[in-house]
């Protein structure tokens, strides 16, 4: 790995189609290796293009389908893992996956080396499993053929897995699912942040007077609507930025304290973490990039006390933990954190977040790929 010029390089992604954290770590792969092709699943360039512009972007034949088809990836799950397994990689040395589903089941070469960063074992699979059939209404006949379809699917993963020579995993917890999902050592490396200040003056939008801050995608699985249940009963005001799935049902829901803005810019973004009160992780993930981010502005975080959150919040000090994933426990957790307010140190928040800044990470990345691939 010494001389990268001699070495072709080519970077593996699962979806090309939004912008949040695994794309985020994408990004500075492409740092490191400008010049190695991304290869996905679907890709949509009005979005993603902005974020990749001198990419070579290969997406895969699934991207042809009609718009309305890959709007649905739902419908489209039978077809990842035999998509994936069509993208032809013989003539690289070196192949990065980016992965929470369906990109570390590509084949490679024997000589050629693979070296995933796992975001999550797919969620859906494993850890997440019953939660994802309830989320989706999953009964009755329909049920039966699912549930096989999955068990087949879990079964392709597995195989998968172990096409993988290294993996390194985005936290702690990360790690531990590997290693009991797919018997698998990792080495751990924290995903890049960008780090605040881009905006610490608020912009001409017009934004709420103490206001807490979501910055999400809105999934089910990352249970905004129980943070609104818990806002709507304090009365305080919410902003809640992100798109997703299920946006119009949370907006139904959500009372007149609570804004709802979609996606934004990152200046725009910048500036409501430069302004609000205090952010608010209402779900449990396996890193939880925006956390970190709104900690780089000096805010403190009140988080669901499971997952990655354990490793970049420091109670009391860079912010707070709720116990449940219900209402009242969250409600509880915010009158926390105002009876605190005043004893979060900014400084000391800004300083926790950049242990995990993108420098740091693309140093220990680059560290670890020129080990890794050189056999030492």
């Amino acid at each position: 790995m010494s001389d990268e010029k001699k070495i072709k390089v080519a970077i593996v992604h699962d979806f090309l189609t939004y912008f949040g954290g695994a794309e985020q770590v994408l990004k500075s792969m492409h740092n490191l290796y400008p010049e190695a092709p991304i290869y996905t699943l679907l890709y949509d360039e009005t979005v993603m293009k902005k974020y990749f512009p001198e990419a070579k972007i290969k997406a895969s034949f699934l991207n042809k389908l009609p718009k309305f088809i890959r709007k649905r990836k739902k419908f489209m799950l039978p077809l990842f893992s035999t998509a994936i397994e069509t993208f032809d990689l013989s003539g690289y040395d070196l192949v990065l996956s980016s992965s929470s589903s369906f990109a570390k089941g590509v084949i490679v070469r024997p000589r050629t080396v693979h070296l995933c960063y796992c975001h999550a074992p797919a969620r859906f699979l494993w850890d997440w499993y019953y939660n994802y059939l309830a989320e989706n209404k999953i009964g009755g006949i329909k049920k039966i053929f699912v549930i096989s379809f999955l068990h087949f699917l879990r079964i392709w993963d597995r195989s998968a897995s172990d096409r993988v020579d290294f993996y390194i995993a985005n936290s702690k917890n990360t790690s531990r699912k590997i290693k009991k999902f797919y018997g698998r050592d990792s080495v751990v490396i924290y995903p890049p942040v960008d780090q605040g200040g881009v905006s610490n003056k608020k912009m001409d939008i017009k934004m709420p007077e103490g206001y807490y801050l979501i910055v999400s995608r809105l999934s089910p699985y990352k249970k905004i609507d129980v943070a609104i249940k818990a806002f709507n009963k304090l009365g305080l005001p919410l902003v809640i930025i992100g798109e997703g799935s299920d946006r119009k049902r949370l907006e139904k829901m959500a009372g007149a304290n609570i804004t709802f803005i979609g996606f934004q810019s990152e200046e725009v973004l910048s500036s409501y973490y430069a302004n609000c009160r205090a952010f608010v992780f209402p779900g449990e993930d396996d890193f939880g990039i925006t956390i970190v981010e709104a900690m780089s502005f000096g805010k403190p975080v009140l988080a669901y006390r499971k997952g990655g959150v354990l490793e970049t919040v420091i109670e009391g000090e860079t912010g707070e933990f709720f116990d449940a994933v219900v209402p009242e426990i969250l409600a509880d957790g915010i009158r926390k954190l105002n009876k605190n307010i005043g004893g979060y140190d900014a400084e000391k928040i800004k300083n926790r977040a950049e242990r995990f800044s993108r420098k740091r990470f693309e140093t220990d990345l680059r560290d670890f790929i020129e080990s890794s691939a050189s056999g030492s």
